[in-house]
């Protein structure tokens, strides 16, 4: 397809998609945002949101403010909020502290279960290709409980099961290719040798359907800033399935997550539910701003975003085809749609110095070591015209 008859198709896309008015709650200007999937971008409802919590909820209410203004109750409300966009029923994700922390307490409350089997179960798979923390909290946990840790690509999952495995943590989808990993069949693989399943949703919450509870997931982590545009650093989320719940027994055992956490006596017990995946304090100031940021979700389908994602993905690799030089770029990103997240990730010669003059001329992605250029697309607020004509620059570069 020429370049002039790209623009139409936008616009005719652009026309029918019934995300289009989302755009309007969000924080944006004239750049083409494709950075999604490292941070999401500012809901308009959140300033204005954090303004009351700091001037009148903190400023003027102050200690009142963790019954008064929910405080207290903010990391399972807020949990339940998350829920509908991951395929959780209420009551089983608490929100709070990192995604790191998340991993480790899941990777070692995972030993823990699986370790009630009394088989000596001493080894935990993790995904080779994970980010890197992921694997750096999956080796440490290991340590502490005594197992040994086998790295392993996705694909590799089902012959590495066997007796000997306790825990296996996997990313949803690829952070570098985007690659979307087949979750309800590594999970029934899991499950087959008597494993507990621990998922990665970081690239997955808020762009496309998980199915949690549909597919038996046990543990589940994930962080909030990404597609669920919590902002910077705000506080990531532990899913724990209901049936675990009772008997989940969380290494890092806080004040928060006692059974009685005002009675401060010397022995620990644990909260109820998903509570005891709760710590210490909770971050009220971004825990409320991430709040605010969920109400754009109010009106939202899951499936209307993955329909959109999808398509959004599908035309921008259309239009690199179109613009971009032939052999300039090499798409690593799977094609299928069922082996797709919502990210392009593009390989090509010196993708660093390319992405610093994409952003230099108003197109924003990523770059990942050695030669990876990472588009995101977030169907909240991408529309396809952004796409065209960030798939127009790149073929401008070379």
């Amino acid at each position: 397809m020429s370049e002039p008859e790209m623009r139409p198709k936008a616009e005719k896309l652009d026309a029918t998609d019934e995300l289009a008015g989302m755009r309007a709650q969000f924080v944006l200007d004239d750049t083409v945002y494709l950075d999604g999937n490292s941070l999401g971008a500012l809901p308009r409802s959140v300033p204005g949101r954090v303004e009351d919590v700091v001037r009148r909820q903190w400023g003027s209410l102050r200690i009142r403010s963790w019954d008064e203004s929910g405080w207290w109750t903010a990391p399972e409300r807020i949990g339940d909020r998350i829920a509908p966009l991951v395929g959780a029923a209420p009551g089983q994700i608490v929100v709070g502290d990192s995604t790191s922390v998340n991993v480790f307490k899941a990777v070692v409350g995972a030993v823990r279960l699986a370790a009630e089997k009394g088989d000596g179960r001493d080894e935990v798979l993790v995904d080779a290709t994970t980010f890197p923390t992921d694997g750096y909290i999956a080796a440490s946990a290991a340590r502490l409980t005594g197992c040994t840790l086998r790295p392993v690509t996705p694909d590799e999952v089902p012959d590495a099961l066997s007796e000997r495995t306790a825990a296996v943590l996997l990313n949803h989808v690829d952070y570098r290719t985007g690659r979307l990993h087949d979750l309800p069949s590594l999970t029934a693989s899991i499950h087959a040798v008597g494993a507990v399943s621990i998922w990665d949703l970081c690239h997955s919450a808020g762009a496309l359907p998980v199915g949690l509870d549909e597919h038996g997931v046990d543990l589940a982590v994930g962080c909030t800033y990404k597609y669920l545009n919590g902002g910077p650093g705000s506080p990531a989320y532990l899913y724990v399935r209901e049936a675990h719940q009772p008997r989940f027994d969380s290494p890092l055992p806080g004040w928060n997550s006692h059974a009685d956490p005002f009675g401060m006596t010397p022995d620990y017990t644990p909260a109820p539910g998903a509570l005891r995946g709760r710590v210490g304090t909770p971050d009220i100031l971004s825990m409320l701003a991430l709040e605010a940021a969920l109400e754009v979700w109010d009106d939202v389908s899951i499936d209307a975003i993955r329909t959109k994602s999808l398509a959004l993905t599908d035309f921008f690799l259309e239009c690199v085809e179109s613009y971009v030089p032939g052999g300039a770029v090499e798409s690593v990103t799977p094609s299928p749609h069922t082996e797709r997240g919502s990210q392009v990730a593009l390989r090509c010669a010196d993708a660093g110095n390319v992405m610093r003059r994409l952003i230099d001329r108003g197109v924003i992605g990523d770059f990942r070591e050695p030669d990876v250029l990472r588009f995101g697309f977030t169907p909240l607020y991408v529309g396809f015209g952004d796409v065209e004509k960030a798939a127009r620059v790149l073929g401008e570069m070379f």
